[in-house]
């Protein structure tokens, strides 16, 4: 006679069916150096994510057994910090691998839904005044509203449109595509787009292009390396610079940009999982887009509760781009016009 074969769920095997919710971690338990050394962050921001998130995290299920926002947001923080599911992981926390994966997916989908709320520029207009003053402060350059550049992250080869995701040194990666402030703070995140698609053409397509080609930012501009085309509302560098002015604009211009790669190598050196140390994001594009814009959010919040941004370079694989790039020369005469405005008022 066949016996037939169940599927156990090791949740179920080790707290059964009586458990409503499974909290089998908790805060008060552990120290706050035992926290920041697994999940990478101190007990107080542990406890924001878990008033921002908790709601969400507690959607009603059909399973039985829901686990509590704390022990989900404690999952998801390991896997992000961490870049891997790790048994220990989910034996310190209490919960399966399988479970691993489903609370950093709930995590991911709950700070997704808040990128809007944590990463956007500044609207009104002391502010706006006081992210150009900052620039200013860094090397003398005017008028700057942010610093874009973009970074790759690794991700497995997904099931279809694989050679679009094929970066310029063989590798599956997502380009994203990032403005930050002076200290760090995310201004903008585009995590979707295809590695195959050079930075310049990432920016002609993105949302930050129809952003400030419609103007809403007439009294600034942005900073990009030689990967981009000049235009009104972006300043790069002058490919041969001759004179005393422009060799101060190229300067100027390089100190200040350099803060967006510092901020990349804090974002792979907080969140392990973007850094290609451990593998790349196993994952959809989709799903690994995602898992980027929540690391993107958690990057801004932790800032805002006054944890280091300039964290200590990352060791992993992943460079700040994967692009040999050439000199991109502008035909815009109105944007070669700003910029030798910029160095005649400024530079000379």
């Amino acid at each position: 006679m066949a016996v037939p074969i169940a599927v156990l769920d090791c949740d179920l095997l080790l707290y059964g069916r009586g458990h409503r919710t499974l909290d089998r971690f908790k805060l008060e338990d552990v120290t706050d150096e035992y926290l920041v050394s697994t999940y990478g962050f101190p007990r107080q921001f542990i406890c924001y994510l878990v008033d921002l998130l908790g709601a969400t995290l507690s959607r009603p299920t059909q399973r039985s057994r829901a686990i509590s926002p704390e022990t989900q947001i404690l999952a998801a923080l390991g896997f992000y910090t961490s870049g891997s599911f790790q048994t220990r992981m989910g034996d310190a926390i209490g919960i399966s691998q399988a479970s691993m994966s489903r609370c950093v997916a709930n995590v991911t989908e709950a700070l997704v839904e808040r990128a809007s709320q944590f990463i956007h520029f500044p609207k009104d207009e002391a502010t706006v005044q006081t992210l150009k003053d900052d620039f200013y402060g860094l090397a003398g350059m005017p008028g700057v509203l942010g610093v874009v550049d973009c970074t790759h992250v690794a991700i497995k080869a997904p099931n279809a449109e694989d050679l679009s995701y094929v970066n310029r040194k063989g590798l599956h990666s997502l380009n994203c595509l990032m403005v930050c402030d002076s200290r760090g703070v995310l201004l903008s995140a585009e995590t979707h787009w295809p590695g195959s698609l050079p930075d310049c053409t990432v920016l002609e397509q993105a949302a930050l292009t129809s952003q400030f080609e419609a103007e809403l930012h007439k009294d600034g501009w942005l900073l990009g390396d030689s990967s981009f085309l000049l235009r009104t509302w972006l300043m790069t560098p002058l490919h041969i610079p001759e004179t005393p002015a422009e060799y101060r604009y190229n300067m100027a211009h390089s100190a200040t940009h350099h803060v967006i790669e510092r901020t990349f190598r804090t974002l792979r050196a907080r969140f392990r999982c973007l850094d290609g140390s451990k593998g790349t994001l196993q994952y959809s594009p989709e799903k690994s887009s995602h898992i980027i814009l929540a690391c993107c959010v958690l990057h801004n919040i932790s800032l805002e509760h006054g944890l280091d941004v300039w964290a200590s370079p990352s060791t992993g694989h992943m460079e700040q781009s994967e692009e040999e790039y050439e000199q991109m020369e502008s035909v815009d005469s109105e944007a070669c016009r700003v910029r030798q405005e910029l160095l005649l008022t400024h530079f000379s």
